[in-house]
């Protein structure tokens, strides 16, 4: 463990607080590594999408987080998640998924989720992407 800065939750008194499990924004300090993902879909590794949001989304954020750990990153060292989905009924089903994903998490990223009319193939439901930042070493 190191006492240098570590990346911190924004959450100021003077707005109101966010809807659900994320924090408005999040600091991260000089020195910093960072691993951005494309946006991932919920497709199994077999070619499989589930017909359910949040099934899609639980793959979506399964597939975040092996990449990474293919950095030597955990989930907790996400900053921020962007996620999409193609109907406001889905909302629910995603924000269930990604609430899961964070429990626990010493620190709730920043989020922000878009309606969107589609994707590449109508069966896709969400796609997500995260960016994760940790500080280097002194």
């Amino acid at each position: 463990m190191t006492d240098r800065p570590q990346p911190s939750a924004l959450l100021p008194s003077s707005i109101r607080p966010p809807f659900a499990a994320y924090a408005h924004g999040t600091h991260v300090p000089a020195g910093a590594e960072w691993v951005l993902t494309s946006g991932q879909l919920g497709i199994a590794a077999d070619g499989t999408i589930p017909a359910d949001v949040r099934a899609q989304a639980e793959l979506c954020l399964a597939a975040c987080e092996a990449i990474l750990a293919a950095a030597g990153f955990t989930r907790a060292d996400t900053v921020r998640i962007n996620a999409f989905v193609t109907d406001r009924a889905h909302m629910a089903g995603y924000m269930a998924a990604r609430d899961a994903w964070c429990a626990g998490l010493p620190r709730l990223p920043a989020s922000t989720l878009v309606i969107v009319s589609g994707f590449t193939r109508p069966e896709f439901l969400v796609e997500v992407e995260v960016t994760a930042a940790r500080l280097t070493s002194a």
